[in-house]
């Protein structure tokens, strides 16, 4: 005899089956869309667990052409609404046309869109296998497709499903497993309550993973409260951002650097004395050498008045005829570090053979800029050493843990007044409150037109700026010692679960 469960869910995969394509994949559009509304300014994150769930029951029993369809679809509506700030920067400050501006925006998209899609559709004949496929096969492509997108042409290691939950019970995850192993716990949850809604009675393996997860949430809410890291208390360090607010038309204008030196002079007149000023992202508009008097003039201040100066700025290499965008310390802060992570036509041009010239955007001041060598030793202050980053680097967690090994604080240097008033530099700056979670480091975040931020060790913000005021922004940080677990592992660990799930249910299904 045919039970009701059996008739009810064999009617409910039928259903999903027979989906029209174009319904299926407008209905995936709409689950990738939800995710961003989980990111920042937005934090709506149960609605990103209601896409995944959406999007894990449309890849049962498909087609490798169904699950291209619907993980693409998946892929279009989430950097289609995450990444929109890119038409920003290509269109108002790259010299393109609303069109050209629109059809390039649209061709990163559906490109990151054919990425996102790929570990669907190498797993499609084991997504469908019974509940295994929803509980541990979607979870598992979902976070390789992270680790992948993490790396793969230098990596875009943007709108990560973790960083949604930074304010939630699954944060205190976060020093063990880093943002993709939160990412996965998260969509482990949306998994297993799409299972209770596609199964019309529990089974074991949907009890025990309800158990799992209430044991997950409930477990990252204890977390929360540990500290991985010893933060040293007794050790304040005072800190002085300066954020100058300098229009993107102007930034590299020569008949506009002198007023720029002047604002950055004055702004930071009432800060020396602290025992660090820190000034964004090539907040000096000239190379390191055009800049010589000027640097020699405020570091002897800086070291009149017991202050370590860290400045961005355009470091040139004449010897070997090179530009690194980089950081200097002056005064009583030493060392320089060469950003190694690059923004693709930002700071150079893949194809640059073809591209260069054809467009005002493939020929931007800042696209001739070099990668800095892996291995730098960073920057110290009285003893005290920095982890660097320069803009873009901060999304990379394992480059950011790396770095932090040896270090006692984080610091990142930022230019947003490349998306304007988009939604990128506010996500810019959830990544950077991940990366002191993940490493338990106070982290330092100036930038040009904001938003400058002194974020502690849980991930919290402490101090920060507004947006596209010229102001200053000053505070307290401690110094950590110690290592978090994901420093030491990174994300090995998790990848290697992922894999290890997808081998073990594609041999049971082989077996049975």
């Amino acid at each position: 005899m045919i039970s009701t469960e059996t008739i009810i869910t064999g009617q409910v995969r039928r259903g999903l089956n027979r989906l029209r394509s174009y319904n299926a994949a407008a209905a995936a559009l709409v689950a990738g869309a939800l995710q961003p509304l989980a990111l920042a300014p937005f934090n709506l994150w149960p609605l990103a667990l209601v896409g995944l769930g959406i999007f894990s029951l449309l890849l049962f029993k498909v087609t490798r052409r169904r699950a291209a369809l619907v993980a693409g679809s998946f892929g279009v509506g989430l950097y289609g609404v995450g990444v929109s700030w890119i038409y920003v920067a290509i269109h108002q400050f790259g010299g393109a046309s609303m069109l050209l501006a629109g059809l390039l925006t649209l061709v990163f998209v559906l490109a990151m869109a054919a990425i996102y899609a790929a570990p669907f559709i190498l797993s499609y004949k084991i997504l469908g296998y019974g509940r295994l496929g929803i509980l541990m096969v979607f979870p598992a492509c979902c976070l390789l497709g992270e680790w992948l997108r993490s790396w793969l042409l230098t990596g875009f290691p943007w709108l990560y499903t973790g960083y949604g939950h930074i304010d939630t019970p699954l944060s205190g995850w976060a020093p063990l497993l880093g943002v993709m192993g939160v990412g996965y716990l998260a969509t482990f949850s949306a998994a297993t309550v799409a299972g209770w809604c596609f199964f019309v009675r529990p089974s074991g393996n949907l009890i025990v993973a309800t158990v799992m997860v209430v044991g997950i949430w409930f477990t990252g809410w204890q977390l929360q409260d540990v500290q991985w890291a010893r933060v040293n208390h007794d050790a304040p360090i005072s800190v002085a951002m300066v954020q100058p607010n300098i229009a993107q038309e102007v930034k590299w204008d020569p008949a506009h650097a002198q007023p720029t030196l002047e604002r950055l002079q004055h702004l930071s007149e009432p800060l020396w004395g602290a025992d660090w000023l820190i000034w964004p992202e090539a907040a000096v508009p000239l190379t390191y050498h055009r800049a010589l008097d000027f640097l020699n003039t405020v570091s002897r201040r800086a070291s009149e008045t017991d202050t370590g100066l860290i400045t961005g700025i355009i470091y040139d290499d004449q010897q070997q005829r090179r530009y690194y965008n980089s950081l200097v310390g002056l005064g009583d802060a030493l060392g320089i570090y060469h950003k190694r992570r690059l923004v693709p036509f930002g700071e150079y041009v893949p194809l640059e053979q073809w591209l260069r010239g054809s467009i005002e955007f493939f020929d931007l001041p800042t696209s001739y800029i070099n990668i800095g060598p892996d291995h730098q030793s960073g920057l110290a202050v009285n003893g005290i050493a920095i982890a660097p980053t320069i803009c873009y680097e901060v999304v990379y967690p394992s480059l950011v843990a790396k770095s932090a090994h040896n270090s006692n604080v984080l610091m990142t240097v930022s230019n947003d007044a490349w998306f304007a008033d988009s939604i990128g530099p506010l996500q810019h700056l959830q990544m950077a409150r991940m990366r002191a979670l993940e490493t338990g480091r106070y982290m330092i975040r100036s930038t040009n037109n904001g938003v400058s931020a002194i974020v502690d060790p849980s991930g919290d913000v402490v101090a920060k700026t507004r947006q596209f005021v010229a102001t200053t922004l000053a505070g307290t940080v401690y110094p950590a010692y110690g290592q978090t677990p994901f420093m030491r592992w990174g994300s090995g660990p998790s990848v290697i679960l992922a894999l290890l799930l997808l081998i073990g249910v594609y041999s049971a299904r082989r077996r049975f």
